[in-house]
């Protein structure tokens, strides 16, 4: 699909810029409902900084993409946490193609342009805490007296 594939390409182009050294792996899959399974194999491995996940939904006579959208993102929400790896969603859901075409083919308000940076943004905070080794900051215990 155009959409996606413009998502993808405008993803992979700033991530290009962003991160120059990082590796960009992109995985296919036939449906919106098929990208948390692939997503779950990319996050169990533990060898990714952050995943990004692309998908369109269009929304026609009935309710299913609605229903679809809230499952996928919910599926990819559990499995960002339960990994502890970033799972940028931009399984985006629109009304119409031209809603679809400003934000994943055009440049001024495209989503996959906005992914890549969230992704390299996020990285970059949990390589930062977990260089760290867990150390938090707190607040030095209150005296009573």
């Amino acid at each position: 699909m155009q959409y996606v594939d413009g998502l993808v390409d405008h993803a992979a182009a700033e991530l290009r810029v962003l991160a120059p050294k990082a590796v960009i792996s992109v995985h296919r899959v036939p449906g919106a409902f098929e990208i948390p399974v692939v997503v779950r194999e990319l996050a169990s491995r533990q060898s990714a900084d952050a995943i990004i996940a692309c998908g369109v939904i269009l929304q026609g006579e009935t309710n299913h993409a609605r229903n679809l959208s809230r499952s996928v993102t919910d599926a990819l929400q559990r499995i960002a946490i339960e990994n502890g790896v970033p799972v940028i969603n931009v399984v985006l859901s629109f009304d119409n193609e031209a809603q679809a075409s400003a934000r994943c083919l055009e440049n001024k308000i495209n989503r996959g342009t906005e992914s890549a940076q969230a992704a390299v943004e996020i990285a970059d905070v949990l390589a930062h805490l977990r260089n760290k080794q867990g150390a938090a900051v707190s607040k030095p215990p209150r005296g009573d007296g």
